[in-house]
């Protein structure tokens, strides 16, 4: 009885409070369950005013020890339906970090794994749900997760802003900075950092790895469903819709633009209408996005550190039947000639309907990343992952889009089932040794063998089984040939 009182009180106990120092200051954190967590922390000054449209400055110092036991505002967006943040209501002055440490110590050295959110850079935020990095923290990591500007705050081009444009990736770029600054203070090592992200976040992992302005800021990499053969705008492209929009808002010069409602400015850019006739997205301009991903992968020119690359089974499976024509028309005139022998690959023309957005956007560019990435001579992994939890499993459907990333944190739900949690441990160790020494396989999990680029292999992470297969299945090995063609 008196044990039980005992354990009934330690559970009852509130977290127990965190200081560390930073270089602008200390910060006041808490300690719950093992994991020390700060959050809201800022790593650049307020992009408002004058700033709207500039690179991140740094942080202003504070002298008192400031509260980090909340997260910061989100950025200013038009949240994904269903995603949980735990952030403070939207605002432009929301470059904010949060860091979860189990040894908040100078002297741990422990692996730290930055995350990049998802969202199609118009959404997201570093204080979702789904991301909390306590239970990776348990692991032996030091986890930073942080929000970036978004939509047109963070990918505007005009011709009175010069030669700017990716606003949003030099906010990650500062992010990544100021990890390399003061990560020590919260035991991690600045010099084995692994950057890791999902969907709009993936894509920001493989073209960081492109981009001489992100040098030296990490050591590996991790990109899940992040495409790979994708098309940014160029300059004059981004300027002609900056001065579309600027034209609709009645915004003559720099000053008026930037006197704009923060409304006007986010409009109506959301994940399945971006307002494309004037939103042009991040853009190759030549210098900090030195040109296109896989270009610049089949010529060698990324930084050859160790990488994951994958993506899921079902990515697309989400779009309602009726829609699917809506994507399927732009994928396969991309493919020309060649879109009936693609498509003839899935047997069913149904299948080829649900699948091959999916692996035509997801898919078959991580194999060809992959492969890029392998040839160079660096360290590869591939992967697909295929564990739909068991609640929500329907005939005829795998993992969709995100799925996967509450597994990569083991954040389940409360009714997940111990098969689930396994599935999760999985995850969590093949990312967790990358982390800690550049490679997957770990104890207790099934071996997961480096990328032969010609004859090449992934982790098939399924419902019943985790082992190796072949990547290059049919209906890859036709997109990868017909879009090599074009």
């Amino acid at each position: 009885m008196i044990r039980l009182f005992v354990l009934a009180l330690l559970a009852a106990a509130p977290a127990a409070a965190q200081q560390v120092r930073i270089d602008s200051g200390a910060l006041n954190g808490v300690t719950s369950d093992g994991v020390a967590s700060f959050k809201g922390i800022p790593f650049a000054a307020p992009p408002v005013g004058v700033r709207r449209w500039a690179a991140p400055a740094p942080a202003t110092s504070w002298n008192e020890p400031r509260d980090a036991t909340r997260f910061g505002a989100d950025c200013v967006q038009n949240p994904i339906p269903g995603d949980v943040s735990r952030g403070a209501p939207m605002a432009e002055n929301c470059l904010f970090l949060n860091v979860w440490t189990p040894k908040p110590a100078a002297s741990a050295k422990l692996p730290v794994m930055v995350w990049i959110h998802g969202g199609g850079f118009v959404a997201g935020s570093g204080a979702l749900d789904t991301t909390d990095g306590t239970q990776l923290a348990k692991r032996g990591v030091v986890v930073v997760t942080f929000n970036y500007r978004l939509g047109r705050f963070g990918f505007f081009a005009h011709p009175a802003l010069g030669e700017g444009g990716n606003w949003g990736l030099l906010d990650q770029i500062a992010a990544l900075q100021w990890v390399k600054r003061n990560i020590a203070a919260f035991g991690g090592d600045p010099a084995n950092v692994t950057l890791f992200g999902e969907s709009a976040g993936g894509q920001s992992v493989a073209r960081l790895m492109t981009s001489p302005a992100a040098r030296g800021l990490f050591a590996k990499g991790i990109a899940a469903s992040g495409g790979g053969r994708d098309r940014w705008p160029t300059p004059a492209e981004a300027r002609a819709k900056g001065i579309a929009f600027a034209t609709k808002a009645g915004a003559a010069d720099l000053a008026a633009l930037r006197a704009l409602p923060a409304d006007t400015v986010r409009g109506g850019i959301t994940i399945l209408n971006k307002e494309d006739a004037i939103y042009a997205g991040p853009v190759t301009d030549g210098g900090l996005v030195p040109g296109h991903t896989d270009t610049i992968f089949a010529a060698g020119g990324q930084v050859r550190i160790p990488f994951i690359v994958g993506s899921n089974d079902d990515e697309l499976g989400f779009i309602p039947a009726p829609f699917l024509p809506m994507v399927n028309g732009p994928l396969l005139a991309q493919l020309g000639g060649k879109a009936g022998a693609v498509k003839a690959t899935y047997g069913a023309p149904e299948r080829a309907a649900r699948y091959l957005p999916g692996d035509m956007i997801f898919g078959e560019p991580a194999l060809a990343l992959a492969q890029r990435h392998a040839r160079s001579g660096a360290r590869t992994w591939l992967y697909r992952f295929g564990y739909v939890a068991e609640a929500k499993r329907e005939p005829g459907k795998g993992a969709g889009h995100a799925s996967d990333v509450a597994f990569q944190f083991g954040n389940l739900p409360a009714d997940a089932t111990p098969a689930d949690r396994a599935a999760a441990e999985r995850m969590m160790t093949y990312w967790t040794d990358f982390a800690r020494t550049g490679d997957p396989n770990g104890k207790g999990v099934p071996r997961w063998s480096r990328l032969d680029p010609a004859k090449p292999e992934l982790l098939a992470i399924g419902i019943d089984r985790t082992a190796m297969a072949p990547a290059a299945t049919p209906p890859i090995a036709a997109i990868a040939a017909a879009q090599d063609s074009q």
